[in-house]
């Protein structure tokens, strides 16, 4: 009997361990780019501005030229509002919008930019001379800024007006509404 089951272990033992291959790393840049925005999320969060930037950069060389690229920038400009150098921001924040600018939330860190550095009524004066339909987003957020509420808003409605379809009315939208209130 104990041979047997000696046998029955050792048949067991040779046919359930199988040859394993050894892990192969497999490099996805996407997927290390949001490993390291997410770096620099924990890194920002405990205000470790420098380590974070880094990830930053990092994230953004990994993924340069796609939508997400947009995200790593507005997360980059924070930083730098965060740690009070709005001047390293506004790049960092007008690049995000020209990655991607069906995104209200990137308009209105940009227009706080714009304000930390005082350059709204200049900004205002360019973009009164755009045609850019985005700019007109922008424009309309910086005369709310600067007090203008009435032609601010009436800049964002005559946008949804004109741009029904697009992604960011309903989000445009939902902000008049809610400073309307």
């Amino acid at each position: 009997m104990k041979k047997l089951f000696c046998v029955f272990l050792f048949l067991t033992m040779i046919f359930c361990s199988a040859y394993r291959k050894p892990y192969q790393y497999v490099i996805n840049a996407e997927k290390d780019a949001f490993y390291h925005n997410n770096n620099g999320l924990n890194y920002l969060r405990e205000k470790i501005y420098i380590a974070a930037l880094e990830e930053f950069k990092i994230a953004i060389s990994l993924s340069p030229n796609t939508q997400s690229t947009a995200i790593f920038k507005t997360n980059m400009g924070k930083t730098y509002m965060d740690m009070g150098y709005p001047a390293l921001a506004q790049q960092p924040l007008e690049e995000a919008l020209k990655a991607y600018g069906l995104n209200l939330q990137y308009y209105l860190n940009l227009a706080e930019c714009y304000e930390k550095l005082g350059i709204i009524p200049q900004k205002i004066s360019e973009l009164e001379k755009s045609s850019s339909v985005y700019d007109r987003i922008t424009l309309g957020i910086l005369y709310i800024k600067t007090g203008k509420i009435t032609r601010g808003i009436i800049a964002l409605d005559d946008f949804c007006y004109n741009e029904p379809d697009l992604l960011i009315t309903p989000a445009i939208k939902q902000y008049i509404k809610d400073f309307q209130k």
